[in-house]
C-alpha cells in the first residue's frame, strides 16, 4: 500500500506544485499568468488521453508489470520539463507527463480494492489517493518553496527523484497481484456503454471543476487578495493539502457506509465552500481556512466517485477506474480555463471561487438524475 500511495505522492507532487509556480513560470517565459494556466490544462489533457488508451490497450498486461511501465514513463515526462527550453515544449512535456496519471491511479485503486479486507474497499482505495494528498501536504509546498529559491525547474528534479523511487518500490514490495483478473481491450472498452459509468464521470468532469478553478490560481489569489507575502503561499498549499488528507480519510468511511451518499455530502459541502470562498478570500486567517476546507471538500468527493464506478462497471473496472482520473483532470483542465477567463475579463482573483460554486451545483443537479436514473432502471435488471 505505501509503494502504491508512493507513486500517488509523486503525481499529486507534479499535477499541483505547477499551480503553485505559475507566476514564476510566467515570469521566466515572459507570458501572462492565465497564459501560463495552459501548462495546468495540457497536464490535465494528457490525463484525458492517457486514461482510456493505456487502460484499455494494455488490458492484457500483468498488473504489476504495468505499474511499473507507468511510473517509468512517468518519471521520463518530468524529466523532459526539467529541461524544456520554450514554452511551447513546456507544454507538450506536461502533456507526456499526464499520459501515465490516469491509468496508473486506476489500476492502483482496483489492486488496493482487490487486496482489502470484506466492506473495506474504499478506505483501501482512500489509502491510495492518500498519498496525493499528503503530497499537497509535503510534496507541492516544498517543492513549491525550492522553485521560488532555485528556480522552478528544480521542483520537477524532485518529482522526477520521487518517480524513480517508487519504480524501485513498487518492483521491491509489491506482490504480483495474480488473483486480479486479466481483461481485453474490448471488455474494457465495455465501460463507454454504461449509462451509469458515463453518468458518473461526468458528475465527476463537471463537479470536480470548482475545486481547480480556485486552487489553479491559489498563489496570486493570496498575495494579491488575501495580502499575505510569496512565503506564506507554501504554508496556504500545506494547509490546502492536510485539508485533502482529512476529506480523503473521511470520503473513504463515509463511501464504506453509503457511496451515493458520500457523493452528495461532499458536493454540496463544495457548493457551500467555494461560494464562502469569494468573500473568505479577502482576510488572510479567512484565506487560509477557505483553502483548507476547498481541499476537504474536492478530496472528499472522489473515494466514493472511485468506488462508484468500480460498482457500475463490471467487467470493465480498470478502464472505468481510469476513467475517473481522466474526468477529473477534465475538471481540472476545464477549471484552469475558466478561472483564466473570468480574471482575464477583470472579474478578479475571487471570481474563480465562483465559477467553482456554480460547477458543483451542476454536479449535484447532475448527479441527482444519476441516482434517479440508477434506482429506475434497477427493477428491470437481470
Amino acid at each position: 500500500m505505501l509503494a502504491l500511495a508512493l507513486g500517488g505522492f509523486g503525481i499529486g507532487t507534479t499535477e499541483f506544485v505547477t499551480m503553485g509556480l505559475l507566476p514564476d513560470i510566467a515570469r521566466a517565459f515572459d507570458i501572462s499568468e492565465p497564459s501560463a494556466g495552459h501548462a495546468v490544462s495540457a497536464y490535465a489533457l494528457g490525463v484525458v488521453v492517457g486514461a482510456p488508451l493505456i487502460a484499455a490497450l494494455c488490458a492484457r498486461v500483468p498488473r504489476k508489470k504495468l505499474l511499473i511501465v507507468l511510473m517509468a514513463a512517468f518519471t521520463v515526462g518530468n524529466a523532459a520539463t526539467v529541461l524544456a527550453p520554450t514554452f511551447g515544449t513546456l507544454v507538450a512535456a506536461r502533456f507526456v507527463s499526464g499520459l501515465p496519471h490516469g491509468a496508473y491511479f486506476g489500476v492502483a485503486s482496483l489492486a488496493a480494492a482487490t487486496l482489502a479486507p470484506v466492506g473495506q474497499r474504499a478506505k483501501a482505495v482512500a489509502a491510495v489517493m492518500l498519498g496525493l494528498s499528503v503530497a499537497n501536504v509535503l510534496g507541492v509546498p516544498g517543492a513549491t518553496w525550492l522553485g521560488q529559491h532555485l528556480g522552478w525547474r528544480n521542483a520537477y528534479v524532485v518529482v522526477a527523484v520521487i518517480g524513480v523511487a517508487t519504480v524501485a518500490a513498487l518492483w521491491r514490495y509489491v506482490p504480483d497481484l495474480t488473483s486480479m483478473k486479466i481483461s481485453n481491450p474490448m471488455t474494457e472498452l465495455g465501460a463507454l456503454r454504461r449509462p451509469q459509468v458515463l453518468l458518473t464521470l461526468a458528475v465527476g468532469a463537471i463537479g470536480f471543476g470548482g475545486m481547480f478553478a480556485v486552487y489553479t490560481y491559489i498563489a496570486t489569489t493570496m498575495t494579491d487578495v488575501a495580502g499575505m507575502s510569496i512565503g506564506a503561499v507554501p504554508i496556504v498549499l500545506a494547509l490546502f493539502g492536510l485539508g485533502m488528507i482529512v476529506g480523503n480519510i473521511g470520503g473513504g468511511i463515509l463511501a464504506d457506509r453509503g457511496v451515493d451518499r458520500s457523493i452528495f455530502v461532499a458536493m454540496i459541502a463544495m457548493v457551500v465552500i467555494l461560494a464562502g470562498f469569494v468573500l473568505a478570500a479577502h482576510n488572510p486567517i479567512t484565506a487560509a481556512l477557505g483553502a483548507f476546507l476547498v481541499g476537504a471538500s474536492g478530496a472528499a468527493l472522489a473515494p466514493g466517485l472511485q468506488t462508484r464506478l468500480m460498482d457500475v462497471a463490471a467487467d470493465a473496472q480498470t478502464l472505468a477506474a481510469a476513467l475517473n482520473h481522466a474526468a477529473l483532470n477534465i475538471a481540472n483542465a476545464a477549471g484552469a480555463w475558466l478561472g483564466g477567463l473570468v480574471i482575464a475579463a477583470g472579474l478578479g482573483y475571487t471570481a474563480p471561487a465562483m465559477v467553482g460554486a456554480m460547477l458543483a451545483v451542476l454536479g449535484v443537479a447532475l448527479f441527482t438524475v444519476t441516482v434517479w436514473t440508477a434506482r429506475r432502471a434497477a427493477p428491470n435488471t437481470p
